[in-house]
């Protein structure tokens, strides 16, 4: 990336406006045309959303978007959209035992309503308030339940693919555990025994840390400071670490780029909120600053990799090892080409990147040498997702952010006729994950509270 110092959040602020004026016509979009009969809204096809049956992982990012559209402008009809629709169709999320998507989709609805009422952006009453913190408390109890325990001590919450799948991105699903636990809540157990969520969480992440990360320390001839891979295998027989693997990754010895940028935003807000829990509530577990240096060093070194291998204009590829990427010669020190012959950009790399970026930018300090390059690294990326040539600027199109990727190695995505990748596509993922950065921008801009995941706990 060709990081550029000179940006500040008030000079994305005509960009956002831009931004959020697209945004809620896209929520109407598909409210009015979508039909929810057919499963959740995935990504698009020409334009159009349409589901595609892996996991129901997406859903709770549809009416996650009407609250924080209703956050950034007001509009109070987005706000009564999004509890509506969170009411009528996010219950069999909460008691879902068969994902690792908790974080994902619980939180973005269930989350953001209890935040708005919290903060006093929205009016709710004390049955509203009981009513999300119930499906919090559940969801993230049930997401704990996936456990497979490891060799030597600690585990993780294990993916959909079943007990031996360790997945990069559930590190972000863990915000769910953590929230459950502060909520008061824990996991119980055969013959009624209490299991402490704050404990499975920080054994996930410690997990994640160390298979999900690589550090440059001689793991294998591919480690290098920041590579990640996306699935972790365990022999579930004894719980030893087999070897590393991919799912929508080119491979387990590549860096599958949506993986990476799930890893950084979750070692940084993890760090934001451990910062909110007292020194003893650690102690079981390893200790508060043990466990705050080991998610800085997943955090510091996952954000180092995105830098060091995503173009000047700070949107990457979609997998730092794809085969063809070298054909396209010098790709690091050019712009992101989104329409190339070769390998697809995947956007939603870059707007759930950015966040971490921004996070761990502000956490180090902004005015700081490092957090300062972390901090306009993610603005760079911001300023060139706000661009038209990253947003869906037509009536018709559904979609928020383009050129999105869902699963290059199966196929999945929408190839333009006259194309050879993938592109002018959006995903609900990506569409979600754009709005919550440019939120996390927009309320510095306007001096709001820091948005957080964790602002749906009572201060």
């Amino acid at each position: 990336m060709n990081i550029d110092t000179t940006i500040t959040p008030e000079s994305l602020s005509d960009a956002l406006d831009h931004f959020w004026a697209l945004s809620g016509e896209k929520i109407d979009l598909i409210e009015n045309e979508y039909d929810m009969g057919k499963g959740s809204p995935v990504f698009t096809v020409n334009g159009k959303y349409t589901t595609r049956g892996w996991t129901e992982w997406t859903e709770g990012f549809v009416y996650g978007s009407s609250f924080l559209q209703f956050d950034a402008t007001g509009d109070e009809r987005f706000l009564e959209l999004g509890k509506k629709r969170t009411v009528e169709r996010m219950a069999t999320h909460v008691s879902h035992v068969g994902v690792h998507d908790h974080g994902f989709n619980n939180l973005s609805c269930y989350g953001n309503w209890l935040r708005l009422i919290n903060e006093g952006k929205a009016e709710g009453s004390q049955a509203e308030r009981d009513f999300c913190e119930l499906a919090l408390k559940v969801s993230g109890a049930v997401q704990a339940s996936r456990w497979t325990e490891i060799h030597g001590g600690g585990g993780y919450i294990y993916s959909f693919n079943g007990p031996h799948s360790l997945f990069v991105d559930t590190i972000r699903s863990c915000r769910i555990v953590m929230v459950a636990h502060a909520l008061g809540h824990v996991l119980m157990g055969e013959n009624d025994s209490p299991i402490s969520l704050l404990g499975r969480a920080v054994d996930h992440i410690l997990s994640t840390a160390r298979y999900s990360v690589y550090y440059g320390e001689g793991r294998d001839k591919y480690d290098e400071w920041g590579r990640t891979a996306h699935e972790s295998i365990f022999n579930t027989n004894d719980g030893r670490y087999r070897c590393p693997n991919a799912q929508q990754g080119f491979s387990g010895y590549t860096t599958w780029t949506r993986g990476l940028s799930w890893a950084m935003v979750g070692f940084a807000e993890e760090l934001e909120f451990i910062d909110t829990l007292p020194k003893k509530a650690f102690e079981p577990f390893g200790g508060k600053e043990v466990l705050k240096a080991i998610c800085l060093k997943g955090a510091r070194a996952t954000c180092d990799w995105f830098i060091e291998n995503t173009p000047i204009d700070g949107i990457p590829y979609w997998d730092g090892g794809a085969p063809k990427l070298h054909k396209l010669g010098d790709w690091r020190n050019r712009v992101s080409e989104p329409f190339n012959e070769y390998e697809p950009i995947d956007s939603t790399a870059a707007a759930i990147g950015a966040q971490g970026l921004l996070r761990l930018g502000r956490y180090l300090g902004v005015d700081s040498e490092e957090g300062g390059k972390y901090w306009s690294a993610g603005l760079t990326s911001m300023r060139t997702l706000l661009s038209s040539r990253y947003l869906s600027e037509d009536k018709e199109h559904q979609g928020l952010l383009l050129h999105s990727i869902y699963h290059e190695p199966n196929g999945w995505d929408c190839v333009q006729i006259g194309e050879s990748v993938a592109s002018s596509e959006s995903s609900q993922w990506g569409d979600y994950h754009i709005r919550e950065a440019a939120l996390l921008v927009q309320r510095m801009v306007r001096d709001e509270s820091y948005y957080t995941f964790f602002g749906c706990l009572e201060k």
